[in-house]
């Protein structure tokens, strides 16, 4: 009963808020919904100045920020559900800043010393008490080790746990009796909606999560130059206590002091290129909060990434998937398009693969006939989702959050270098990646793995199915005879000839290799290579525009 009123009582504030900056007009069918129509009428709250004159999702992202760090994170997880709120409505909420007064400093240094239990003193030499930035989840330090080296500290907020699972626990409730309503309300996935966001936002604040994709990131571009990741200190790194290496620096998105300390411009966003294929092709695994306050340029040109509480995965398929999608767009083949859909079993087989075709081909050249640089794939991508969801394909948040990060580059680029594009710096590396993931060579090598995974779990596979007859006997479950004993004969026999079984499928690996080895000889049925993006160098025709605007 108490938990009820409770969140009846935060509801009415939070009901109050949303009126009040008009912010329901965002979704107008639950606006349009009885109970909320007589809520709004009983409150009578008057709008905030400058509410009338807002976007709906500007007024939204308003009261996000009003409402404090849960909803602020709510709204970053909507921004990029664009196939639930509409890309007009994801774009507003990107502009959400997470920004908040730092809490005093005194409870940082409590909350070190209680992490790492032991005096600050014996660990940091110098302590700066005046955050350098403050979040609604953590703020950070800058600090001198007792070795000597400057460091960043990153402290969570105090409470925040206890806050965020009581605002996670009202947000639960609400999705509960707004799914039950269905009708108007379906399209926006309510529970699957507050669990992701839910999970995305536990894992920010186990600072230990943050300082391993940190480093996980770091060695994956160890060999890169131009593009730092900073170290953890590990010994300095607990839950709530993550500390690394400080990092001087100046936002990559402040072009005029870049400019004046004398760096290349266009060399900073080829760079950049380079290392978001690296990161989404290459490794799988990209920064996906790079808004420009987490790039920093330091005075030798290099860049470096800060701030990996939110990070994505791509898997191998999902690679795969991408490149071949986005190759035959830019060569215009989209009945191809849609068969990459429809095999990868996105898209329902029952679905017209022409008809798909049709849509593709709707939302692609207008975007491909643009001058080379205002060309944007993330777009591309973004569109394509909406798409999608007339053919029924569940689009996955791993995408949207890709889409998202690679609209945020764009932005990044633009800014920096109007007359490039950075995909087409990307160029070389993505068509050698391509040729390298689909050409022959690559198929042979799926070959070998397929091979290989079969032999690793043909003992098992024996193993289980033994168990299995054993199972069946003990318990006395009537089989047919006949059949039992041809399960047994079976058994035995595949026990004498697993070695047989072992000796051809390494033959067959080993032929595979060979022909793997011989691939120039397999050139007769070439892969993507060189030259398969000329169409993206294309220039179309002049006089059309579009300007990024989810760049925050």
């Amino acid at each position: 009963m108490f938990h009820g009123l409770r969140n009846l009582r935060r509801i009415w504030r939070i009901v109050r808020t949303l009126a009040r900056h008009d912010a329901l007009s965002a979704f107008e069918p639950v606006r349009a919904h009885a109970t909320i129509r007589i809520a709004l009428w009983l409150l009578g709250r008057p709008l905030v100045a400058e509410a009338r004159a807002r976007r709906p999702g500007e007024k939204l992202a308003a009261a996000f920020q009003s409402l404090g760090p849960s909803f602020v994170k709510l709204g970053q997880a909507l921004s990029v559900r664009s196939d639930l709120v509409g890309e007009d409505l994801a774009a507003d909420l990107a502009q959400l800043q997470d920004r908040l007064p730092p809490f005093p400093s005194g409870e940082a240094r409590r909350t070190i010393e209680a992490e790492l239990g032991c005096a600050l003193d014996e660990v940091f030499a110098e302590f700066t008490d005046e955050a350098i930035a403050a979040a609604s989840i953590a703020q950070v330090h800058r600090a001198v080790t007792v070795e000597g080296d400057e460091v960043a500290v990153k402290v969570l907020r105090p409470g925040i746990e206890a806050a965020f699972n009581r605002d996670l626990e009202l947000m639960r409730w609400l999705a509960g009796i707004i799914a039950s309503l269905h009708g108007t309300f379906d399209r926006l996935k309510p529970v699957e909606v507050v669990e992701t966001f839910a999970e995305s936002a536990l894992i920010e604040m186990d600072l230990r999560l943050e300082a391993a994709a940190a480093q996980e990131l770091r060695a994956n571009f160890e060999d890169t130059d131009g593009f730092e990741v900073p170290t953890v200190d590990w010994r300095r790194t607990e839950r709530r206590v993550l500390t690394s290496s400080w990092v001087d620096g100046v936002p990559i998105h402040d072009r005029e002091r870049l400019e004046a300390d004398g760096h290349d411009l266009a060399e900073i966003v080829a760079l950049m290129a380079s290392v978001f294929f690296f990161q989404i092709f290459r490794d799988g695994f990209f920064h996906a909060d790079l808004h420009p306050g987490n790039l920093l340029v330091d005075r030798e040109g290099r860049v470096h990434a800060v701030d990996f509480g939110i990070m994505g995965r791509v898997d191998r398929p999902t690679r795969r998937y991408l490149a071949d999608m986005l190759y035959s767009f830019l060569v215009r083949d989209y009945r191809r398009g849609a068969e990459i859909h429809v095999s990868a079993g996105l898209v329902p087989a029952d679905q017209s693969i022409d008809g798909f075709a049709q849509a593709a081909r709707a939302i692609a050249e207008p975007i491909l006939g643009l001058p080379l640089n205002r060309i944007s794939l993330a777009r591309l991508v973004g569109q394509l989702f909406q798409v999608t969801k007339r053919f029924n394909m569940e689009v996955q948040p791993q995408l949207l959050l890709l889409q998202k990060t690679m609209l945020v580059a764009e932005g990044v680029g633009r800014r920096l270098h109007p007359e490039t594009n950075m995909w087409e710096l990307a160029r070389p590396l993505i068509e050698e990646w391509m040729a390298e993931q689909m050409g022959p060579q690559a198929r042979v090598r799926e070959t070998v793995e397929t091979l290989s995974d079969a032999l690793a779990r043909l003992p098992k596979a024996l193993g289980d199915l033994e168990r299995t007859v054993d199972v069946l006997a003990q318990n006395r479950i009537q089989l047919d005879p006949e059949t039992l004993a041809a399960l047994r004969s079976g058994l035995a026999g595949q026990r004498r000839g697993r070695g047989l079984w072992i000796a051809v499928l390494a033959l067959a690996a080993a032929g595979a290799v060979l022909i793997w080895a011989l691939g120039d000889a397999m050139s007769s049925e070439p892969g993507p290579g060189p030259g398969m993006m000329e169409t993206l160098l294309e220039k179309g025709e002049p006089g059309r525009c579009w300007t990024a605007s989810a760049y925050s």
